[in-house]
């Protein structure tokens, strides 16, 4: 992928008829990858029927459409896991991709995302798909196959960015991170094995 991560915002009406989605109704998203890029559509149970049958997708799910609350204007932005994640993604610096993934599993940790897929590409790199529930953005988050030794300076740095970025105040202390989002190390520095993507649900 030429990018190696990206957010999607969730559509406002059907990719196929059009027609904008009401508060509470039902809808579905695919996702498929064409290229360097994926595209996400949108879907209303009617065309879904349809377009499912048409499109095979490479992740898909169903979710219930909600209006994204209006965000308040702030003078001086009190920076989060998510607006840090947010800035880093824009961005696209390939440098930092392990702290975009460590902030994505945050994130899940805090049940602010929620984990609709991992996939294995035809490069072998992984690619984990978050929902951000507040919105319905889906994020793209290349899996970086960390070991247990990188943790703690990705912990620290992701604290340094916190309090220097936000307000000065010291932030809210960095969640462990679960054994399945790291490569066990097996003393000779190399990956013992497992699933680095496998995530609880």
């Amino acid at each position: 992928m030429a990018q190696e991560w990206n957010i999607r915002p969730r559509g406002v009406s059907c990719s196929t008829c059009a027609t904008g989605f009401a508060e509470g109704q039902d809808f579905f998203t695919r996702l498929t990858f064409e290229g360097p890029e994926y595209n996400r559509g949108d879907f209303c149970a009617v065309c879904w029927e349809a377009e499912a049958l048409r499109q095979p997708g490479y992740s898909s799910w169903k979710g219930i459409f909600h209006v994204p609350p209006a965000e308040p204007e702030r003078r001086v932005r009190k920076e989060t896991a998510e607006s840090l994640l947010r800035d880093l993604i824009e961005e696209n610096d390939p440098g930092k991709k392990r702290v975009i993934y460590i902030l994505a599993v945050m994130l899940e940790r805090q049940r602010v995302f929620v984990e609709r897929d991992v996939k294995t590409l035809e490069d072998d790199s992984r690619v984990v798909v978050y929902e951000l529930r507040r919105t319905g953005e889906v994020f793209a988050v290349t899996d970086p196959r960390l070991k247990l030794t990188e943790i703690e300076p990705l912990q620290q740095e992701i604290m340094a960015l916190l309090t220097g970025q936000g307000s000065g105040t010291v932030p809210p202390p960095v969640p462990e991170m679960p054994s399945s989002a790291v490569e066990r190390d097996d003393g000779t520095g190399q990956a013992a094995g497992g699933d680095p993507c496998s995530t609880s649900k």
